[in-house]
């Protein structure tokens, strides 16, 4: 039984959280919220475009905005302006893995309607049901000072989850054709890398994208049985219950797809930070595991092999995969920003980022820095 210390600890922090997750009206991002009232109007549902839609905070690509649809706070949510690229952003088939999966795990919220028709307001959309809680967003911990475990307690919420996820048989949830998994890791080597090279073109980047490339090429890596992924697994992608630290729901899933487990589990490695990581890592900053309590990444690797059973063989040459993978992320997300699609100033060095970790890939798949 939940103690009433432990419900108004979980109230401060969610008015708190709230304060803090919302960006004020003004600094949402315009939208043509009229367009969307009449959209929903002639669904069945009632928006009124006159009231505040607040943008959540955080968040690198999609926007965010909570809604009051049908008298119920809603998050609606669609991908950046401007030339995306190809792959991500696919509201498409994040609906489709909500509509299923929420079935199945109760830390994955409901998509409630999913808009494919450009001409209503110039993307897709669609909109997911709200759950309220706590967000635990880069290396700040400020909103978890009074729990003395919260680092531990942290380490094992973000292994277990995913241990959860993969565990869901995706037959018995309607998502047994979600994606291709025979050849996934090979293609995921080759998309990226064709992404890289379009991201990096002729600049002084492009030997270090071919060199990561070819060494990827080269590995041979165990086929396993397929199960769910996320693709950008992560501690603020989740959405805690501010007492107990359990998750309340796993968002961003517009890259889910079905394939070997390991790249869930190298993607969580490759934001997993320790004290004495080199530099390009340290900067990184998307997860507060270099404080005091986190365990290391051999923990969470080995704790996630004993809760699944799945072997993890080869799991430091997926990590490379995955650190190339993040590198070409942040340069993509630079290149929006050059090219005017977001304005948010933290994207100006994300192109000294992306290179920063192409370099670490680089050095972890030559063995002159740490696999795992």
């Amino acid at each position: 039984m939940r103690s009433e210390r432990a419900d108004d600890l979980q109230m401060s922090v969610l008015k708190s959280t709230a304060n803090r997750e919302l960006l004020a009206a003004s600094d949402a991002a315009p939208s043509d919220w009229g367009a969307l009232a009449r959209y929903l109007s002639a669904q069945g549902m009632s928006f009124d475009p006159t009231e505040s839609a607040h943008q959540f905070a955080g968040g690198l690509a999609n926007r965010n905005y909570l809604l009051t649809i049908n008298g119920q706070p809603t998050v609606f949510r669609r991908p950046p302006d401007g030339e995306l690229p190809p792959g991500a952003h696919d509201m498409a088939r994040e609906h489709r893995i909500l509509s299923c999966l929420s079935h199945a795990l109760s830390f994955v919220p409901k998509s409630l309607h999913y808009c494919g028709d450009k001409g209503v307001i110039g993307v897709p959309f669609q909109l997911i049901e709200y759950r309220p809680g706590l967000v635990v967003r880069g290396a700040d911990m400020s909103l978890l000072q009074s729990c003395a475990n919260a680092s531990a307690i942290l380490s094992e919420t973000l292994v277990s989850t995913l241990a959860a996820l993969h565990a869901v048989d995706a037959r018995a949830v309607g998502l047994d054709g979600l994606g291709r998994p025979q050849g996934f890791v090979a293609r995921a080597i080759a998309g990226w890398s064709k992404r890289g090279a379009l991201v990096v073109g002729d600049t002084g980047a492009r030997k270090l994208v071919d060199d990561i490339s070819g060494w990827l090429a080269r590995q041979r890596f165990r086929e396993r049985p397929p199960t769910i992924l996320h693709c950008d697994f992560k501690l603020d992608n989740l959405i805690l219950d501010p007492a107990t630290l359990a998750p309340v729901a796993l968002v961003d899933w517009d890259m889910g797809t079905r394939g070997d487990p390991l790249f869930d589990l190298a993607t969580l490695l490759s934001y997993w930070v320790e004290p004495d990581d080199p530099a390009a890592l340290l900067q990184l900053k998307q997860m507060p595991t270099s404080l005091p309590g986190f365990w290391r990444r051999d923990d969470v690797a080995k704790r996630y092999a004993a809760l699944t059973g799945i072997d993890l063989d080869g799991l430091p040459a997926m990590r490379v995969l995955a650190l190339f993978k993040l590198g070409v992320v942040f340069l993509q997300l630079h290149r929006q920003f050059l090219n005017g699609a977001v304005n948010d100033a933290r994207y100006a060095d994300f192109a000294h980022v992306g290179e920063a970790l192409l370099l670490l890939a680089k050095d972890i798949a030559s063995g002159s820095t740490k696999g795992i």
